[in-house]
């Protein structure tokens, strides 16, 4: 079992900027998510999604430069805090890759640490899952949380850190 490594953690020194939010306002939707760091450092994805225009999402990402280098691990840890939703995690391996590595989990609406396998990540292409393998750990070359439950709603997530396991 491969030792713990953190891979970021909030803190004095967080900025909102090192995060970039896409909506679907990309192809004509509504949706409108922010990110900020709190007073108490945490990093807050919050805002509202809505399905007009045929949209019906909001992300935030993180590009890591240099790469973080995940071999010998087998998935992640994320101390966060959800609003009872159900949130979407992703990997970029490769920084030219056109597609993610995916996996939903559940959010309880307290602080909590999930865990998540790479096994269970499967390569997703704008929503739409692709054949082949399950990320096989490598490279990571951007992190991404995204919320699309199709229905509309306010949300927010707040991330403490994420760490290899």
């Amino acid at each position: 079992m491969a030792t713990p490594i953190l891979v970021y953690n909030f803190n004095a020194y967080s900025v909102s900027a090192q995060w970039r939010v896409v909506d679907d306002i990309v192809m004509g939707g509504r949706s409108e998510g922010h990110f900020a760091v709190t007073p108490a450092k945490n990093g807050r994805f919050y805002g509202d999604v809505s399905l007009e225009n045929n949209g019906g999402f909001s992300s935030v990402r993180h590009a890591f430069d240099p790469p973080v280098i995940a071999s010998g691990h087998s998935g992640v840890s994320i101390r966060l805090r959800g609003d009872g939703t159900r949130f979407e995690f992703s990997i970029k391996a490769e920084a030219h890759d056109r597609h993610v590595y995916a996996t939903h989990f559940e959010t309880s609406g307290q602080w909590e640490e999930i865990s998540l396998q790479f096994a269970d990540l499967y390569p997703l292409y704008r929503g739409d899952r692709l054949e082949g393998p399950s990320y096989g750990g490598g490279l990571i070359t951007e992190i991404g949380f995204l919320i699309g439950n199709d229905r509309p709603q306010a949300f927010e997530l707040l991330l403490d850190r994420l760490d290899l396991v």
